[in-house]
Parts: structure tokens; sequence; C-alpha cells
């Protein structure tokens, strides 16, 4: 087997903890054929066969943290995909048409036999944010662009409800997040604040009650081709609510509990069905709050909190289990 890993540019990634770095690394060392693959290369021709132009690479990583120490392109080679190349897509978001174009371009080579993790249809179609809304076990949420639809689900929520967060339906890493107070959101004061946020966001975006449980720390599970491999608790900074380690939370091994486990597991198994092996859910207490497809990352850090390097896990998984 071919291992092409579509993968954004070095220049971009935070090479130390970059999950798909460490993933290549490990292929890598265990003899697996394996390339990068940037964006700009991808090409086809529909007629003839067409290669592609990929790089191999070189690094190491610290065995004990899993953290890198290096990481460098090496020479350029040529690809011509067949039935066994198994493409990895792994660019970050944001879902936009950059990405698009290119699940066209993977669903292209998937028609004519290659593989691709995760499946490119199946990431066009499952939001990360709506995966997660599907399940009862999820935090109550209004998404939409009209003040009027959010107020009135704003008034539903119970007298405990104090608080709440709205965000952006398609962005990441905490960005555009933000707290209100109920009473401040009830009022027709805030009727173009919202508007305006509509607007700064794109037309539509996702309002939910506070949950009080993200200050003690939201958790991080990570799962391949629907086998648990290890977890992580994040804990925001003190006077913030943003669990969100790339602007200042810990993080802490953690265990998942019964209810956190079955819910996990049953969301895994019906991707798993559509062709997404590769998951990183976000938990708060009881609730799942978001399904990550698109690009699951913190491989390095659940890695380091479990003490077990969670890229050879992912890698025996590909060559015993899903391929």
């Amino acid at each position: 087997m071919k291992h092409l890993l579509v993968i954004d540019p070095l220049e971009k990634l935070v090479i130390k903890k970059d999950s798909t770095l460490l993933f290549a690394l490990v292929l890598k060392e265990q003899g697996i054929n394996v390339q990068l693959l940037f964006q700009k290369d991808l090409a086809f021709c529909n007629q003839i066969q067409s290669p592609l132009k990929v790089y191999d690479f070189d690094g190491s990583y610290d065995e004990k943290t899993c953290y890198l120490n290096e990481f460098t392109l090496g020479n350029e080679a040529s690809v011509i995909p067949d039935t066994r190349t198994v493409f990895h897509m792994r660019l970050d978001p944001p879902f936009d048409i950059s990405y698009l174009r290119v699940l066209w371009f993977l669903e292209f080579y998937e028609s004519r036999g290659s593989r691709v993790i995760n499946r490119p249809v199946s990431l066009a179609i499952n939001n990360e944010k709506f995966v997660a809304y599907k399940h009862q076990q999820s935090i109550p949420t209004y998404v939409g662009s009209s003040y009027e639809s959010a107020k009135n689900f704003v008034e539903t929520l119970g007298e405990d409800c104090t608080d709440l967060i709205l965000k952006p339906l398609d962005l990441y890493q905490g960005m555009g997040v933000n707290k209100y107070s109920k009473m401040e959101f009830l009022k027709e004061s805030f009727r173009p604040i919202f508007q305006k946020y509509m607007e700064d966001y794109n037309g539509h975006a996702i309002l939910q009650p506070f949950q009080k449980e993200v200050t003690s720390g939201e958790i991080r599970a990570l799962y391949f081709n629907g086998v648990e491999l290890g977890h992580i608790k994040k804990i925001p900074p003190r006077d913030s609510f943003l669990a969100n380690i790339a602007q200042g939370a810990t993080f802490e091994a953690y265990q998942l509990n019964s209810l956190q486990k079955k819910l996990c597991d049953e969301i895994a198994q019906d991707l798993k069905k559509q062709g997404v092996l590769w998951i990183a859910y976000d938990l708060l207490g009881n609730k799942v709050s978001e399904v990550n497809i698109t690009c699951p990352g913190l491989l390095v850090e659940v890695s380091k909190a479990n003490g077990v390097n969670l890229a050879q896990k992912i890698v025996q998984e590909l060559t015993e289990g899903c391929l």
C-alpha cells in the first residue's frame, strides 16, 4: 500500500505537536510506504494516467512525550494513484470552498479505486457540530440567523440557564466564541448585536446555554476505526471559559465514564459505516458538543498525557483492522 497524507504547508503547522506529522513519522518507522501531498499539487487527467508530485520527509520525535524534535521535507517523487493507494485527508479547517475542492479531487481518485480516510462524501455531508446535535445526549442548541427564533429558543431554557454561548457554525480553535448573559440577550437592544454577528460570520451561528462544566474541563476523546484510543481533559486558563489548548488551556489524562463511552462508541460505529474512521470528540459532562472529523487533532497531547504513542495504535488499526 502507498499512503499519501494530504496536508497543509509545513509553515502553517505547529511542527512540535502536529498530529499528522507524528502519524507520518510512525508510518515511516514501521516500514510503510508514505509520502506527503500538498494541496497545490493536486491534479488529475480524466483520460490518461496522471502522476502526482509527492514528497519524502524525515524527522524525529521524543519517545516519552511524542512531541516532535524536527521535521523536514525530502526529495520529490511522482506517484500515479491506483487501487493500492490510500489518501489521508489531513487538511485543517475551516470547511470552505478550498477545502471542498480538495474533497472533489479525492472523491475522483476514490472513484478510480483508491481509498480515502476519512471518506470525502462523508466529510462533505457531516458537519462536525450537526453530527453531535443529532444525538439526545447533546447540548440544547439553536442554529440559525433569525434573532426572533433565537429569542424564542432562549425563552424555553430553564431558570438554571443564566448565560449563553454564541459561536460560528464552521470555525475552530475557539475563534468567534462569545459569552452573553441570558438577560442581556433577551433585551431588544441585543438585536443589532446579533444581526451584526450574523453578518460577520456568514449568515448562521450556534446559540447554546453556557455549560458550567467547561470551567472544570472539556473532554477530548480520540477514536480510530471504531476503537477507543485515549482521552484528555482540557482545562481553561483562570478567568476563561475557552478549553482550547491553542489559547492556553492545560490538559491531563482522562478516562471516559460509562455514559460517555457508550455515546462515543455509538457515534463511532455509525460513522465507521460511512467511511469516517478518525474521530475526535469534545464532551462537556456527559454531553457531546462536537464530533471532529475533518482533521482530528491533539494526537500528540493525548499520547503524552496517557504515556502511549497513539499514532502506533492507529497504524496497527490500519494494517490489521481496516485495510
